[in-house]
């Protein structure tokens, strides 16, 4: 019986192309399943300090599936750094405008928040 750890050299690592459709699925689950893919977690050779994920395009993101009052509750800050810069939209202004950033902005938000997530 073998006992060692496996670790996965950077040269061995593939990386795979994935297209999902966001149209009718929820926004949190896209994302949490776009971040999976992202990291490389359902792999058998992770391995958390290397870049083993794979690349992911969502296709119709504007047709992601939001339940409740979200698209008139739920507020992206940004700031400008202006003193008063503050800017805030809802949802669905930013569905209307730019539905790359929210799907963006939810994965982002389920990567861990260190050097290898802002790559």
């Amino acid at each position: 019986m073998n006992t060692k750890t496996y670790t996965l050299k950077a040269k061995e690592i593939e990386t795979r192309w994935h297209v999902l459709d966001a149209e009718g699925k929820p926004l949190g689950r896209l994302a949490s399943h776009t971040a999976q893919l992202l990291r490389g977690k359902y792999r058998p050779t992770f391995t958390p300090h290397l870049d083993n994920g794979d690349f992911v395009i969502v296709v119709n993101a504007a047709k992601v599936l939001v339940t409740g009052r979200k698209l008139e509750q739920k507020l992206y800050r940004r700031h400008t750094s202006y003193p008063g810069g503050l800017k805030e939209t809802t949802l669905q202004k930013m569905l209307a405008t730019h539905p790359d950033r929210v799907i963006q902005q939810a994965v982002k938000g389920m990567m861990p928040h260190n050097r290898l997530s802002r790559k």
